[in-house]
């Protein structure tokens, strides 16, 4: 059984504010994690000089990796919210 890997990452609230409300649920990152599906992502609202204390679990649900669709070295991450996994507001 592999070991649950978990990416906490920063979001800028007005991102978080569409995660929070079940709008936006993909991320486009570089792919400089090695993200899986079943990986956890904890977004961390990020103000631009700290992260607000505010945060949310996620489980990566899918990952397109298509040159014909990602800029080189980036993914983009489809996501669910998991708040069985806790969440901070």
């Amino acid at each position: 059984m592999s070991k649950l890997r978990v990416h906490n990452l920063k979001i800028k609230p007005k991102y978080f504010k569409y995660v929070l409300l079940g709008v936006k649920k993909f991320e486009v990152r570089r792919n400089d994690r090695d993200f899986k599906v079943n990986d956890l992502m904890v977004l961390e609202e990020y103000d631009g000089k700290r992260c607000t204390g505010k945060y949310i679990n996620t489980e990566i649900t899918y990952v397109l990796d298509d040159p014909e669709y990602c800029k080189e070295g980036y993914v983009i991450l489809g996501f669910e919210i998991r708040l069985d996994r806790g969440v901070v507001l």
